[in-house]
């Protein structure tokens, strides 16, 4: 690691390998060499003279790049493409004469771009898998663990820890569908020439219009791809940049949510996020346990999400059929989302997977605000028995402010149902008060919401990516 020069935290701190390779420059160069072969073979295919001597020492180059050699060209032309032009047919004197024959720049840059934020796209959405895995066992193991809810942060009805889950568990399931939806519609730009016309190709194939349209698809073909963008100016839309930050700040925003509410139920005793032997949660108070990754994680969403404008700002500002005010931006914004969103989706599944849960604070809290939401439960039963519902009301009404008067102002034990079983007017015991105060009597069908949902949504789903392979995450400082 360099110490005397700016490096990027998303490389140093939080992305991993894979994310990181393939915004890396070999995977760049390498890219560049396949296209060029395929942009060969194709020609050769459709009647160009290309020898297979020619497509030969190409392929025999395609890995081992001289990277000095190009370096050296680029200070002299100022020009990345046509430096390794230069370079490869340093290497390949008989292919030389025909490498990036009829293609401009954007041939390669273009066509790499689309293929690394294609195959970033498959990393994240293998990590939204692992990450819907860890949930889903949690889910299932806490899915009759009765907990309070809130709603403005303010004791609702009773929920389980589990039904909690499968709404953070929803959200990247509806992630899951954007980035395979993406990755469905996925295409190369192909080789469509300086303003988009193919004109250089028309004049290539000497008017042959069908020789030129086979070449975008040879190229898609031999590249992995389906097809080519029907039209483009010299450049693929740079909508497409836009569509794919879009789905990395949806990623960005569940998992913010995630990460704010692990960090409330750290502050409530509740549930924390894992805490290390060795880790210290403070410089100045010892004791203390910060949620440090989730803080993390809302950190990096916060960025994701506010660079997400970037790409729509940069579609939006383009001219005709190419400018390049998108080019210095593009080469900063796309790879620090698709590595800040590696990093998040890292630390989601390390804090998931090793929640601590603590039971008995959790049934402390639901205990001490139960009585307030059974009280139409008691009420009920009351008008049952032969109660007037506007006197018993009134009576509840009264006896709660007066219990919360306690519990707030002189920071007593809530004694609501001890005054209710003096109330003559409800007609009940302690005894049966205690019944009526079980905690799972209030939950409704979160546990039975919680099976419903991993049986018939998350294992389905997760069930087309058994072949994936659970990583292990190393979580940096």
């Amino acid at each position: 690691m360099s110490r005397d020069v700016y490096e990027s935290p998303l490389s140093q701190r939080y992305a991993g390998k894979k994310m990181k390779y393939l915004f890396s420059s070999e995977m760049k160069f390498k890219t560049w060499r396949r296209l060029w072969i395929a942009l060969a073979e194709a020609e050769k295919e459709l009647g160009m003279p290309i020898t297979a001597e020619q497509i030969e020492e190409l392929k025999a180059h395609a890995e081992d790049i001289n990277y000095e050699v190009a370096e050296a060209r680029e200070k002299e032309v100022r020009h990345d493409v046509m430096s390794h032009v230069y370079a490869y047919g340093q290497q390949c004197p008989k292919a030389a004469p025909i490498i990036h024959l009829g293609a401009t720049s954007c041939y390669v840059g273009d066509n790499t771009d689309i293929i690394v934020m294609t195959e970033a796209l498959k990393v994240i959405r293998d990590k939204i898998v692992q990450t819907v895995r860890v949930l889903a066992r949690f889910a299932d193991e806490y899915k009759s663990l009765p907990t309070l809810a809130f709603t403005h942060f303010q004791p609702a009805q009773p929920t389980t820890v589990g039904k909690r889950a499968t709404l953070w568990i929803q959200d990247l399931l509806m992630d899951l569908e954007d980035v395979e939806y993406q990755l469905s519609k996925a295409k190369l730009l192909g080789s469509k020439g300086t303003t988009g016309t193919q004109a250089s190709f028309l004049e290539l194939f000497e008017g042959d219009h069908g020789k030129v349209k086979q070449v975008d698809k040879k190229i898609a073909e031999k590249m992995g791809y389906s097809d080519c963008f029907a039209v483009s100016g010299q450049t693929y839309s740079r909508k497409l940049d836009s569509q794919m930050l879009s789905v990395l700040s949806g990623i960005a925003q569940s998992a913010a949510k995630f990460s704010n509410d692990i960090r409330l139920l750290q502050h409530l005793k509740e549930i924390e996020e894992p805490f290390e032997k060795s880790q210290i949660g403070s410089s100045a108070m010892a004791y203390k346990r910060n949620p440090m990754r989730s803080e993390r994680i809302a950190s990096l969403s916060r960025y994701v999400i506010a660079d997400a404008v970037n790409p729509a700002m940069t579609m939006a500002a383009q001219w005709f059929e190419r400018t390049l005010d998108d080019s210095a931006n593009k080469r900063i914004s796309i790879p620090e989302a698709f590595l800040a969103v590696d990093g998040i989706l890292g630390l989601y599944m390390n804090v998931a997977d090793g929640l601590v849960v603590y039971p008995k604070v959790i049934e402390q809290r639901l205990k001490s605000e139960l009585p307030f939401m059974a009280t139409e439960n008691i009420m009920m039963d009351a008008v049952k028995a032969g109660g007037n519902r506007q006197e018993l009301h009134e009576k509840i009404r009264v006896h709660s402010m007066e219990a919360g008067r306690i519990v707030k102002q002189e920071g007593g034990a809530n004694d609501l149902m001890d005054r209710i079983a003096g109330d003559p007017a409800f007609g009940v015991t302690k005894e049966q008060l205690s019944d009526i105060l079980q905690p799972e009597r209030y939950v409704g069908r979160s546990p039975e919401q919680t099976v419903d949902f991993l049986k018939e949504v998350v294992r389905p789903t997760l069930a087309k990516y058994d072949s994936l392979e659970t990583e292990t995450v190393q979580i940096n400082v």
